[in-house]
């Protein structure tokens, strides 16, 4: 069997109760070295066989699992944050339906909740932005043209851009050519949630600026939106004049 465990954003406590719980009963731990925190490895049993697949192709990850398969063992596949996004998941599940080989999925913590929680923020404010946009830049891993940064701003919705920061000059034009007016709040959180996390707040019109300057290029988030100002109106929820399942407005 084999659990595909998101690790969460950073810090080693916020993996799920039923992550942490996967990684202690664990034969085999193939783990995404080059993102996942070192620390999560604590919850594995001394006797766990650990590979980092930072070094490793998809084929030699199968055939760890397999092999691990055939003894009997418990497989652990860690990726960092949540692997539904940007986890190169979904070929790794197909080759195991090949193989005939049982998986299941343990969603995880994912770095835009962690970068929004480092911020103090909201994604979602009313009157502001109801739709929050996960992308990325294209680099060498391309993107469809509906779906370039500049294509996507002229919605100026809240948007979390991951593997992103080495791009930040040809990202701030797409942008501001997309329709993000300059002064448009922005943030770059380096490694949300970790003991090294650092934010840096900018605008869209300075965010490569602002990436220089800080030297941040990598294992990091960028966020864009007036979800960052202080214009916002109450939401209705828990506004003494609303009506809602469970209570009646008093005003």
């Amino acid at each position: 069997m084999v659990h595909f465990v998101g690790a969460g954003c950073g810090a080693a406590d916020l993996i799920t109760v039923r992550g942490a719980r996967l990684l202690g009963q664990a034969d085999v731990i193939i783990y995404a070295g080059s993102l996942v925190n070192p620390a999560l490895l604590d919850y594995a049993r001394p006797d766990c066989e650990l590979h980092d697949s930072a070094r490793m192709t998809l084929e030699q990850v199968l055939d760890v699992i397999q092999a691990a398969e055939a003894a009997g063992k418990t497989t652990v596949r860690l990726h960092s944050g949540d692997s539904s996004i940007y986890g190169a998941v979904r070929e790794q599940f197909d080759a195991l339906d090949r193989l005939g080989i049982s998986f299941d999925v343990c969603p995880g913590v994912s770095a835009l909740c962690g970068a929004a929680a480092a911020l103090h923020t909201e994604y979602t404010l009313p009157d502001v932005s109801q739709t929050v946009i996960v992308t990325r830049k294209a680099g060498r891993t391309p993107v469809p043209e509906r779906e370039s940064v500049q294509a996507l701003a002229a919605h100026r919705s809240t948007m979390v851009l991951f593997l992103s920061a080495s791009l930040t000059e040809k990202l701030q034009t797409e942008l501001l050519e997309g329709g993000y007016p300059p002064q448009t709040p922005a943030a770059i959180v380096y490694k949300a949630t970790w003991p090294d996390e650092k934010i840096i707040r900018c605008t869209v019109g300075t965010l490569h600026r602002a990436a220089v300057e800080n030297a941040i290029s990598r294992t990091a988030l960028i966020i864009v939106g007036d979800c960052m100002g202080e214009r916002y109106l109450r939401s209705l929820l828990y506004h003494p004049a609303f009506t809602t399942g469970y209570r009646e407005a008093s005003q």
